[in-house]
């Protein structure tokens, strides 16, 4: 158990604490509100930290080649639905970014059947960098962010739209052909 494999076991450990905080007295206590900010925050950055120390020290594992991603999708994906929860995000944006969740992983799975590895792409990073930024701000859910936050929701469901788009086209091989 190296320390990547520490900080992604964390960051699940954090979602608890992060839902109930964002979710205390149905979203109405603001000074909760910033403490599962911080959460979030901190659990973001626990998913870019493990990453660059995993790659920099060679401490790639299969452990954290299968926790990493899926903790990540914990993490944004209870934030959106506790959002949804809040009356601050509709159903169908979360539908269409946990679908796209759920097509990846599906590709990712057949792929590595037939001894592929699909590497992230860049529009999956933008992709993740403005959901997160997104969650942050709809988190704090201030009035005077509320032009900014809606834009960013719209580019980061623009953003989850292309990636898969993008990640169909580059890999649909692996489900015509059975490999790359």
């Amino acid at each position: 158990m190296n320390l990547p494999n520490k900080l992604t076991i964390l960051r699940v450990c954090m979602i608890p604490f992060f839902v109930m905080t964002l979710l205390f007295d149905h979203g109405n206590s603001q000074f909760m509100r910033v403490i599962a900010d911080l959460i979030f925050i901190f659990a973001s950055l626990t998913d870019l930290l493990d990453g660059k120390i995993a790659r920099k020290y060679n401490l790639v594992t299969n452990f954290g080649k299968f926790m990493d991603p899926l903790a990540d999708k914990l993490l944004v994906c209870s934030a959106l639905i506790c959002l949804i929860e809040l009356g601050q995000i509709p159903a169908w944006v979360v539908i269409v970014i946990i679908s796209r969740e759920f097509i990846i992983s599906g590709f990712r799975l057949v792929a590595s059947d037939n001894g592929v590895v699909i590497a992230a792409s860049y529009w999956g990073k933008f992709k993740t960098v403005f959901q997160m930024l997104t969650v942050i701000l709809m988190i704090l859910n201030l009035p005077a962010l509320a032009m900014v936050t809606s834009l960013l929701l719209v580019i980061a469901v623009a953003l989850t739209i292309i990636s898969l788009v993008d990640y169909v086209v580059k890999n649909r091989r692996v489900l015509t052909e059975g490999g790359m």
